[in-house]
């Protein structure tokens, strides 16, 4: 089960390198009619759970939680629920690559945390270690370092032209 689990958990990362550098063909494959943002969320939520699972899978649960799960977990989803509300499913699924206009926002924690959403969920993701062999969170956070790795660098010039 353990090398499966690896797989679900660093499976999602590939899909966002290449949406990321090739936000054309995402947006080509969608076609006329489908936010590339939207279809990118779905396809995401069913990544997600599919990580989950295999977490679920290698863990180990018990009752109660350790006492720092609590803030670790909380702060951690405040932050990722916050950024979702500020930037909304385009801004969060990737919309500046796919062509979308997407207002800059410095409300918080913008402006105060670097990356909030990946702090959130690598929060979130620690939280559980009580639960979780090591080994899976690291991956997990591991790909979300590469993920703001490879999104630190956008040029806008590869940003994909939204069909009309």
């Amino acid at each position: 089960m353990g090398i499966l689990a690896c797989f679900g958990v660093l499976t999602p990362f590939p899909f966002y390198y290449w949406l990321w550098n090739h936000p054309q063909t995402w947006v080509d494959l969608c076609g006329r009619g489908r936010d590339p943002c939207k279809f990118m969320a779905m396809v995401s939520h069913f990544f997600k759970l599919l990580q989950f699972l295999s977490l679920f899978s290698v863990s180990t649960l018990s009752w109660p939680p350790p006492l720092y799960f609590w803030p670790l977990f909380f702060l951690g989803q405040f932050l990722n629920f916050r950024v979702y509300l500020l930037l909304g499913e385009s801004g969060t699924y990737y919309g500046v690559r796919f062509g979308k206009n997407i207002p800059w926002v410095t409300e918080f924690p913008f402006g105060t945390i670097k990356d909030p959403q990946y702090v959130g969920s690598v929060m979130s993701l620690l939280a559980c270690l009580h639960w979780v062999p090591f080994l899976y969170i690291f991956l997990w956070v591991l790909g979300y370092v590469f993920m703001i790795h490879v999104e630190s660098k956008e040029d806008p010039a590869s940003r994909a032209k939204p069909l009309s």
